[in-house]
């Protein structure tokens, strides 16, 4: 309630501040306000300037939200274009009606009449010139059309153009905010029990019979903890320290399964000097291995990324098997947040196919990195 107050006193605030600023900036500026109720050009402006509060808002509330974040960009400048005429047309039909015309001088009291003497002749004979022999002829003070339709396109692009801005600012906060909630939710989910129990526990057997890889399997699963708690707190992060990062899941992974799986990882193309977001593939590739491995019957999984350009193309295929999965709501929800996050981050610059069989799941995903 309180911010809600807040923004209708700023939004009224600055309304008021804008109608004043004509007679704050003006040398006249509190004579121009005292003869606002009976100077019919100062009333014009008035309108004017009301004219553009109420096409800001249309624009702010109505065109912008339902147009151009939309990317209905077309319709969205007719639908400017048309507000301005609709706002100059109704400025003619006012001046028309006489709203924009210029003060009359007062008429003469009844009984009383100009007299007109003319001056004394020049001591060479010579006639006074006529006003328009050399002395500009005052005559009525006329409404100029192309000037007063130039100030009201003036405001008029003001209003577009401040809306637009501040929407557009409000939008990028309002997406960064999503942004962010959406990392926190996913690496709230991304550390899971069952895995870390799972691996810990086949850690312990390698301990126990004094294998040798008992010390490489800590030292990847440290790796990988300090990753999930500290690089992905970035925006970006280097290609190369995300595959490492996957690399050593997969590995983690193997160590866990030992021969039931038949686990296929392949990383083709470049990727020093790449950036992407962090813990974006991971997701697909934790729901192969949540879906398609079982102690009870062998399985395969087929991971590829590949990389051309700023072009990367990840391809993930499992077969279904029978297992009860206790977390096959939360792994909904992680495939759910990724596809979310690929469209903040990535708009326009990803392509994303998930193909649900009855007994292979595959993901195929396209990102544009840069």
């Amino acid at each position: 309630m309180n911010n809600r107050l807040s923004t209708i006193a700023i939004h009224v605030l600055g309304c008021l501040t804008f109608l004043a600023l004509p007679y704050i900036f003006a040398s006249n500026g509190l004579a121009k306000l005292a003869e606002l109720p009976r100077n019919p050009h100062e009333q014009r402006n008035l309108v004017s300037y009301l004219l553009t509060i109420a096409f800001f808002y249309a624009n702010y509330y109505i065109l912008i939200p339902k147009l151009f974040f939309h990317r209905s960009y077309v319709l969205y400048a007719l639908a400017s274009l048309g507000c301005f005429l609709l706002i100059e047309s109704a400025l003619v039909v006012i001046n028309k009606q006489g709203l924009g015309s210029s003060v009359r001088q007062p008429e003469p009291p009844p009984g009383e009449r100009m007299e007109h003497r003319s001056p004394p002749p020049f001591p060479n004979g010579e006639r006074h010139p006529f006003p328009s022999e050399g002395f500009p002829n005052p005559g009525p003070e006329r409404y100029n059309l192309p000037s007063e339709l130039s100030q009201t396109f003036f405001l008029t692009l003001v209003g577009f153009l401040l809306a637009l801005a501040i929407r557009i600012n409000n939008r990028w906060r309002e997406t960064e905010q999503e942004k962010i909630q959406t990392e926190l939710s996913y690496l709230k989910a991304q550390i899971n029990p069952h895995f870390l129990f799972n691996t810990l526990n086949s850690i312990y057997s390698l301990a126990i019979v004094e294998s040798p890889p008992t010390a490489d399997a800590i030292v990847k699963l440290s790796s990988f903890l300090r990753y999930v708690i500290q690089e992905s707190q970035k925006n970006l992060v280097s290609l190369r320290n995300e595959l490492d990062y996957i690399d050593q899941y997969i590995a983690l992974q193997k160590l866990r399964l030992g021969d039931t799986a038949q686990i296929n990882f392949t990383v083709a193309g470049h990727a020093n000097g790449k950036q992407i977001v962090p813990l974006l593939l991971i997701s697909f590739i934790e729901n192969a291995f949540k879906y398609g491995v079982s102690p009870e019957e062998p399985s395969t999984i087929d991971i590829s990324i590949f990389l051309k350009g700023d072009e990367l193309h990840c391809f993930v295929a499992n077969k279904k098997v029978r297992v009860f999965q206790p977390t096959a709501v939360a792994s909904g929800i992680g495939l759910t947040n990724t596809q979310a996050r690929l469209q903040i981050l990535y708009p326009e610059r990803h392509r994303l196919i998930i193909t649900d069989k009855p007994d292979s799941f595959t993901i195929d995903l396209s990102i544009t990195l840069s």
